[in-house]
């Protein structure tokens, strides 16, 4: 179930926010109606940005070891050609 809850909340109920947080996962926090800002512990943030970090750093060492180089656009059509299934050059 998703948690929403207004951004005054952060700041009148801490610690009933927090123990939400670690209890349930992330909240959703409003302000005038409208998504403000998430909130999560540090866990939950590790979890989500832990396999990109990784592959950035497997991405830095590729490019370390080769002078090859490539433009943006080509750069988008080898990604887009592997999402679709494609090998491209």
């Amino acid at each position: 179930m998703i948690n929403i809850r207004p951004v005054s909340d952060l700041r009148n109920n801490f610690r009933e926010v927090e123990e939400q947080v670690r209890r349930d996962g992330p909240v959703f926090l409003t302000k005038n109606g409208y998504g403000s800002m998430v909130v999560m512990s540090i866990e939950q943030y590790a979890a989500l940005t832990d396999e990109v970090e990784m592959k950035l750093d497997e991405i830095e060492m590729a490019a370390a070891s080769t002078d090859v180089r490539y433009t943006l656009d080509e750069a988008f059509a080898m990604v887009r050609g592997r999402r679709n299934g494609k090998q491209a050059v």
